[in-house]
């Protein structure tokens, strides 16, 4: 009997093994974990943090730059064509023994490998994660948040992603509250090429142009996709496009009767702006509220705020994205408590440096800096010192200038409010 009884505890408790087993494993579906591994990211689970990681997307590589864990990665594809990569080898789905030797245990992708790929990779050891574009603000969270958990972890990761995330769009949020208010709309419309491309209203690309304090004339279309005539119903008073097509629409027969064709109102811009969701985005906005309020580029505004600009010319070409040197902003922080560093410098991406590392921590101090300070000028640390040159009324260049230092240290910089 007690033989019967004991054997019966025993089916039990493998079973209750078994389950456990089958459980969840740190599943951030619904939220950070309560450890870093293992991680659960939809169907993958990654025992633990990866030595080496393969981006064969170029719009992952835009947020692991964003996030600032590119120390992780190995190899990229060939379209992965950020300049802080290009000294990665290329790699592709097709080359699980190669991505293998490079030391990568994760593949980032945003293509679904076909079932060969993924089981050459998984017989490699080498996890494959399928992460989409973000479609909304909300899932920007979602997109950085899994591709940082997936590299350092639930809850490390997982929160590091969702705080960067978080940090561009108040960025973005600073440039929409300087946007002049109007009683009258104005239309804008951004166009991938001549054959029906277009920014729309169910796209992350859509709410960078209504954060621009602009109506989207395509909102109505789906998919990036609204043919011309239908543009032409709209009739956008601004467009906007990639660098090398203004000269396609104005020889395409249906685009060149667009009145911001025929009145010159094209506005190039960098691509990538548009296509990949990283720290470009904030560029993205600034550039298109800087092209269509002149007010913002003139500095005429009678408020205190910092102005951000662009300088359009008439042929349409890109400038850097500036603000007004008017008046500082009456919101003031207190003296820094940080190490006040050199101000008779200038300091750019590509420097490495304590002094880098002081401005780093004095920019974390006042809330701009969403990376480590490690006194390395990488791209994280361009883009605080935009976002602080930004909402301090200075000319917006990435370049830490003796102008911009002098006010860092000071005792009233105009600090990013959460």
């Amino acid at each position: 009997m007690l033989k019967k009884i004991t054997a019966v505890f025993l089916c039990i408790a493998i079973a209750a093994g078994a389950l456990a087993a089958c459980g969840p494993k740190n599943d951030i579906s619904s939220g950070a974990g309560t450890k870093d591994f293992p991680v659960t990211i939809g169907n993958v689970t990654i025992s633990e943090e990866p030595a080496g990681v393969a981006v064969l997307s170029p719009n992952i590589a835009d947020v692991i730059l964003a996030i600032g864990y590119e120390a992780q990665l190995k190899a990229k594809s060939a379209q992965c064509t950020q300049s802080d990569l290009s000294v990665l080898p290329d790699v592709t789905l097709d080359d699980a023994q190669k991505i293998k030797a490079l030391g990568a245990q994760l593949v980032f992708t945003d293509a679904k490998p076909t079932d060969e790929q993924l089981s050459a990779l998984n017989k490699e050891g080498i996890a494959v994660l399928t992460v989409a574009k973000a479609t909304g603000r909300e899932d920007l969270d979602r997109l950085y948040s899994q591709v940082g958990a997936a590299m350092k972890g639930a809850k490390t990761g997982y929160e590091k992603g969702r705080k960067v995330s978080q940090g561009i769009f108040l960025t973005i949020d600073d440039i929409s509250r300087i946007i002049p208010s109007s009683d009258t709309p104005t239309t804008v419309a951004y166009l991938y090429d001549t054959q029906g491309g277009a920014v729309t209203g169910d796209t992350l690309e859509g709410k960078l142009i209504e954060s621009a304090g602009l109506v989207n004339a395509a909102s109505d279309g789906t998919g990036n996709q609204l043919s011309a005539g239908a543009l032409l119903l709209a009739d956008p008073k601004y467009i906007f496009c990639p660098t090398g097509l203004k000269a396609k629409l104005a020889a395409s027969e249906e685009y060149k009767k667009l009145g911001a064709v025929r009145e010159g109102r094209v506005y190039e811009m960098d691509p990538n702006r548009m296509l990949l969701q990283g720290r470009g985005m904030i560029e993205a906005v600034s550039f298109m509220a800087g092209t269509v309020y002149p007010e913002l580029l003139e500095g005429t505004e009678a408020s205190s705020a910092p102005s951000v600009s662009s300088s359009p010319s008439s042929s349409g070409t890109e400038s850097q994205p500036s603000a007004s040197t008017g008046n500082q902003s009456s919101s003031s922080s207190s003296a820094s408590s940080t190490a006040a560093g050199n101000t008779n410098l200038t300091l750019k991406k590509g420097d490495k440096n304590d002094e880098v590392l002081k401005m780093q921590n004095r920019l974390k101090e006042l809330g701009y800096m969403f990376v480590t300070p490690t006194g390395e000028f990488a791209e994280g640390t361009e883009q605080s010192v935009k976002d602080f040159q930004l909402l301090n009324g200075l000319v917006v260049t990435g370049v830490a200038d003796p102008e911009m230092l002098k006010l860092l240290y000071s005792a009233n910089p105009v600090p990013r409010k959460d």
